[in-house]
This record gives C-alpha cells, sequence and structure tokens, in this order.
C-alpha cells in the first residue's frame, strides 16, 4: 500500500510503502474492543477501601451483659449497626487489570492501524522536527491540514519544539512510537505517524 508523504509545513515529501501485514489486515472490530476494555481494566485506581469490622479502632470488650438490660445482644461496639463501626462487604484495594494474549493485542493493534488506513485518516509525514516552540503556527498548520482531533505519534523520542509546540493544542496528542496504543488512537479522528514511526510500529508488530 503506497501513500503520499507530507513534510510538518504541509508540503508534498513522495510517497512512502505500508507493509500490508501490519497496515492492510482486515478490521476485527470485536478484538479492538477486547484491547480497548483491556486496557480501560488497567487504568482503573481500585484504591476505594472501607474498614471491616477487625480494622475499627476501640476496645473489644462487651459493651454491657447479655440478658437483662432490655437491650439488643452487642459483643462490642465494631458492628456495622454502631456508629462509627464497619462496613460489611465494602470495598477492599483490589487490581482490576485483566489479561489479553499477546497474540490478540498485536491484531488490535493491526486493526485499528488497517482501519484509519482505510477510512483514509491516515497521514504520514516525513519529520517531526519544528523550528520553533510556537502553538499558533503550529495551529495554523494543523487546520491547513484539516487536522481536528488527531494522535500523532513520531519516532523513539519527540522533537522538544514539536511537543511544545503541540502541547495547549485542544483533541492533539503526541506519542512516542513506544506509547502508541489501540485507545488513544481510537479517540481521535486522525492518526499522524512520522516515518519513524511506521518504521518502529511494522518492526514491532510485524510477525
Amino acid at each position: 500500500m503506497k501513500i503520499a508523504v507530507k513534510t510538518i509545513e504541509n508540503k508534498a515529501a513522495g510517497d512512502m510503502t505500508l507493509d500490508d501485514a501490519v497496515f492492510g489486515v482486515e478490521v476485527r472490530a470485536d478484538v479492538i474492543h477486547q484491547m480497548v476494555v483491556y486496557q480501560q481494566d488497567k487504568r482503573r485506581g481500585g484504591n476505594a477501601k472501607a474498614k471491616e469490622r477487625h480494622e475499627i479502632s476501640g476496645t473489644g470488650k462487651k459493651p454491657h451483659a447479655q440478658k437483662g438490660t432490655g437491650r439488643a445482644r452487642a459483643g462490642d461496639l465494631k458492628r456495622n449497626i454502631d456508629r462509627g463501626g464497619a462496613v460489611v462487604h465494602g470495598p477492599r484495594v483490589r487490581s482490576f487489570a485483566t489479561a489479553l494474549p499477546r497474540r490478540i493485542k498485536m491484531l488490535a493493534m493491526k486493526s485499528v492501524l488497517s482501519a484509519k488506513a482505510k477510512e483514509g485518516k491516515l497521514i504520514i509525514l516525513d519529520s517531526d522536527k519544528a523550528k520553533d516552540h510556537k502553538t499558533k503556527p503550529m495551529a495554523a498548520v494543523m487546520a491547513k491540514m484539516g487536522i481536528e482531533s488527531a494522535v500523532i505519534v513520531g519516532g523513539k523520542e519527540i522533537d522538544a519544539n514539536f511537543a511544545r509546540a503541540t502541547a495547549n493544542l485542544p483533541r492533539i496528542d503526541v506519542l512516542p512510537s513506544q506509547g502508541a496504543n489501540v485507545y488513544d488512537i481510537m479517540r481521535r479522528d486522525t492518526l499522524v505517524l512520522t516515518k519513524d514511526a511506521v518504521n518502529d510500529l511494522t518492526e514491532r508488530l510485524k510477525d
């Protein structure tokens, strides 16, 4: 699959051949969904915690006699019905992470890359080197390219000027190639890859 390459100034910079094994596979919506759920599960904190009966501060002494007082039986004052008592079946600190085979993760990434390519929402840049760190000229370049919502994936390291120039642009995410993931690509309309990113992703995903 051949695709046109553009410069950061939106000028033609030749063509690039994309590997069909990475950018031309069958789009599997079910696999993409599994990967998105996997990523969202992994991001959940799981830090909610309620104190159980053995964790409540206080004495374990029986508050009053078992019989003869006219009151309900009580072994201590840490019960869930007592003020300041324990919570029954409350939340515990836990991990919400789920397991997903590596081949499914790779297939999901290939599917989302192929989906963007088939929809015509894939743009290839020859480089992400920016002349300065100003946001205004970068916003003008994005508008000229018709980009309103995009994830931009660079090489192993993002150019400092480019990162600063795009930092304040709404709905524009910038990631290094090793940080490219299904969820972030899916949540934005356009996918922008540098030539280095294409090479890195192809090497990472090719069987």
